[in-house]
């Protein structure tokens, strides 16, 4: 499928970019054949092959949940600059509205 100037054109003003006619052309020239390609691809006769996800094995790189106990809140408050009532304190991030 060959793409022609103006339709060039209404991409790049879609895409809001500003084309100088040998862009235009080398754009016109590049989508074209990408236009192409598809179009080969969308001929092939995939009806023998299964739909997959990924080309690749499927495994997991996650290690299992296991339970373990925490540290205590005291020796996590040990190393904090400020604290109150057992949590850490820092200052606000937000500020009132005026």
């Amino acid at each position: 499928m060959s793409l022609t100037i103006q339709e060039v054109e209404h991409i790049a003003e879609l895409a809001r970019l500003t084309l100088s006619a040998v862009e235009k052309e080398q754009y016109r020239e590049q989508l074209s054949a990408i236009l192409d390609y598809a179009a080969m691809l969308q001929n092939l006769d995939t009806a023998g092959i299964p739909p997959t996800a990924s080309v690749l094995p499927e495994r997991s790189v996650l290690r299992p949940d296991t339970i373990q106990s925490s540290l205590d809140p005291q020796t996590l408050l040990r190393g904090a600059p400020h604290q109150k009532d057992n949590q850490f304190q820092v200052p606000p991030v937000m500020e009132d509205a005026p």
